[in-house]
């Protein structure tokens, strides 16, 4: 969007810049309307559980902001000359059960031919902008929670290849069907100062996009984070995606490794991720409790994994 004209309205709080997670519109004294737009083709083969997945990933935007969720709309490619629409009818479902889940309702939608499945959603919420949260202000002395365990990039692509053990997608699946309500309700109860989610770009790009827009940087601490069962045993080459190697290339200039650059765990810095945890910077006196409060919520993995710095050369640091 970088060619397109500046938006000036007034009540336009937070726009496309900095890599926001949402758009944030004021509506009202102590109310603004949180929008985000999300869709992908198929991670998994069961179609319900990727309707799941796909609302739960779209929701997270959301959540990454603060926002409670109201309302969604169905994005969908569909080859409906090729496939029953049985298929599609799962799907939907999927999707719909967990925009009740939190506690949001479908609207409606818009659906295409196409050749290849896809399916998202364009979801809307709501926020008190006083409370709301950004990526923009995380402060130097906070600890960084990130909410889920990593690795669905290698254990979807080792599904594709038909190499991914059943107990090690039915982990992912848990895990990327989960929401992150808990986080978000957390980190707002917690006094955190920023938060994003952490999907395609990674777990360092997202936390690079952290640091800059808060002009911070972020350290991790790679022992700390937590690896979804199994993925470790699938972190090899032959399961990198072009998205491993763009994530990578993307840091070179911001990123310093104080570890192993050989270790199979910094592979997971790049992996990318469909559904994944919130990256919340909260002050370290209420670390616990908001671990507490998401593991309470079902984000059973939830993990202090880093701290904010002061600005360094590099946007992230990672550490043993």
């Amino acid at each position: 969007m970088q060619n397109l004209p500046v938006q000036s309205d007034p009540n336009l709080i937070v726009g496309a810049e900095r890599s926001a997670d949402a758009g944030v519109y004021l509506l009202a004294d102590g109310l603004a309307m949180v929008q985000s737009v999300d869709f992908f083709a198929p991670v998994v083969d069961d179609p319900y559980v990727f309707g799941q997945i796909a609302a739960a990933n779209a929701l997270s935007d959301l959540y990454a902001c603060g926002a409670v969720p109201k309302t969604a709309l169905n994005i969908v490619c569909f080859p409906d000359n090729e496939l029953d629409l049985s298929v599609l009818s799962d799907i939907l479902a999927g999707a719909a059960e967990r925009v009740n889940k939190a506690g949001a309702v479908v609207v409606g939608g818009h659906s295409i031919r196409d050749t290849e499945v896809k399916c998202g959603l364009a979801v809307t919420g709501v926020v008190d902008p006083a409370k709301m949260l950004t990526n923009q202000q995380a402060r130097v002395g906070d600890a960084i929670v990130l909410t889920k365990a990593i690795g669905t990039g290698f254990i979807t692509t080792a599904l594709r290849a038909d190499r991914c053990p059943d107990d090690v997608l039915a982990s992912a699946c848990e895990s990327m069907t989960t929401l992150n309500a808990a986080g978000g309700a957390g980190a707002l109860a917690c006094g955190a100062s920023a938060a994003t989610d952490v999907t395609g770009f990674g777990l360092a790009v997202h936390a690079r996009e952290l640091a800059d827009a808060s002009d911070v940087t972020i350290e991790i601490e790679l022992g700390r984070v937590p690896i979804l069962k199994g993925a470790e045993d699938l972190a090899a080459e032959e399961f990198f995606t072009g998205a491993n190697r763009a994530n990578r290339e993307h840091l070179t200039d911001r990123l310093e490794l104080q570890v192993d650059s050989a270790s199979r765990l910094v592979e997971f810095l790049f992996d990318p991720q469909t559904s994944g945890g919130l990256l919340i910077a909260t002050p370290p006196s209420e670390v616990d409790r908001l671990i507490e409060l998401c593991q309470a919520g079902d984000l059973t993995e939830a993990t202090r994994i880093g701290a904010v710095t002061t600005r360094k050369n590099a946007s992230v640091v990672v550490t043993d």
